[in-house]
């Protein structure tokens, strides 16, 4: 490129027209800053109405000797103010590149940012330190389907066809095999995790220690204390000699490691269709240690679960010989739970996922 140069002043040295257009071409090259001035100074130079343009239109003018030496230098110009504004070009967008990853260049000796760490959920918390209770009495953990069989959830833990807990408005039905009536063979959320109970006692022959976590359905409409899916725990054990008092001691200390050895525990008469005797069991209020609160409604007691003795027809269905065979059962919303243990006061909080909520378990 220097050759180039030094032969275009070569002949521009008695020419100071063309002396001009060069020294302003190759000034105007020099003195940009910036890929924009590039761009602007390829049309001042190059285009059309360029002045090196110019300079090939000057020919048509100039005397016959003169035109060779015009011609040359035109082709010179053209061909430097080229390959200067190529190299202006490529020098600045180096630079820009280079500025840009000065700027987003990532610097290794910061401190990392520690990502937010997830949590277990609170009901996930409270089923497996339910669980693990059990597990350490000897139960052995069991889960069964959601979508279940009449005969599973309602038949054949003694619930009679004209239950209301059979009633389309208490249970969603997926399948009816007869709208007419109830039948062994409609198919349905279950409305409790007891089906397990059977399928369990069904498969396999005493002695059982079994509980079952999950999900169960009823139709029930959503405010603090109820909701249309929620999560049970269900417990059984079956095996020769096993009576009420088994039931009583079981629970008792379960009820107290969960809630704490301070705890009272009562056994209240009830009725469940699959159980007989049934009670419900209450622990003292944590709150007001049993004298009476809101907490409590004033009564000093919280129920925590439904039990019993496994009804002698259920030992019927699953082909168990119920005189020689026992067992008691046990079931508890884990969400009641949950609320009791941490002093929640409404049961939708524990599925709105809100993270001001949840960290605190």
């Amino acid at each position: 490129m220097e050759d180039k140069i030094a032969r275009l002043k070569e002949i521009a040295s008695n020419r100071p027209e063309m002396g001009a257009v060069v020294d302003g071409a190759l000034s105007s090259v020099e003195s940009c800053s910036s890929l924009e001035e590039v761009k602007d100074a390829r049309v001042k130079l190059l285009g059309k109405k360029g002045s090196v343009t110019a300079l090939f239109k000057s020919i048509g003018q100039a005397p016959p000797e003169e035109k060779p030496l015009i011609g040359e230098a035109g082709n010179l110009l053209r061909t430097v103010v080229e390959e200067k504004l190529d190299a202006k070009e490529r020098e600045l967008r180096s630079r820009e590149t280079s500025e840009r990853m000065r700027r987003e260049a990532l610097d290794v000796t910061l401190p990392g940012r520690r990502p937010p760490l997830g949590r277990r959920h609170v009901l996930s918390q409270v089923t497996s330190e339910i669980t693990n209770i059990f597990i350490s009495m000897g139960y052995q953990v069991v889960e069964g389907p959601e979508a279940e069989l009449d005969y599973y959830n309602f038949e054949a833990l003694n619930t009679p066809p004209m239950h209301p807990a059979r009633s389309l408005n208490d249970t969603f039905y997926i399948r009816r095999a007869d709208a007419e009536r109830d039948s062994r063979d409609d198919v349905l959320l279950r409305t409790h995790t007891s089906p397990v109970q059977v399928r369990q006692m069904e498969s396999r022959k005493p002695p059982l220690y079994v509980v079952s976590p999950g999900k169960a359905y009823r139709r029930d409409e959503i405010d603090m204390t109820h909701s249309a899916m929620f999560s049970q725990v269900e417990g059984f054990a079956v095996d020769k000699g096993i009576n009420m008092g088994h039931l009583k001691g079981t629970l008792e200390v379960f009820a107290k490691r969960l809630f704490g050895e301070d705890r009272d525990v009562r056994f209240r008469p009830h009725f469940f269709p699959f159980t007989e005797p049934s009670a419900e069991v209450d622990v003292s209020c944590f709150v007001c240690q049993g004298s009476g609160c809101s907490l409590c409604k004033g009564v000093g007691w919280l129920e925590i679960l439904g039990c019993g003795m496994i009804d002698p027809n259920v030992f019927d269905y699953v082909g168990i010989d119920k005189e020689e065979y026992t067992g008691f059962a046990f079931g508890m919303g884990i969400e009641r739970v949950a609320m009791m243990k941490y002093g929640i006061d409404d049961m939708r909080v524990l599925y709105e996922n809100d993270v001001r909520f949840l960290k605190q378990f």
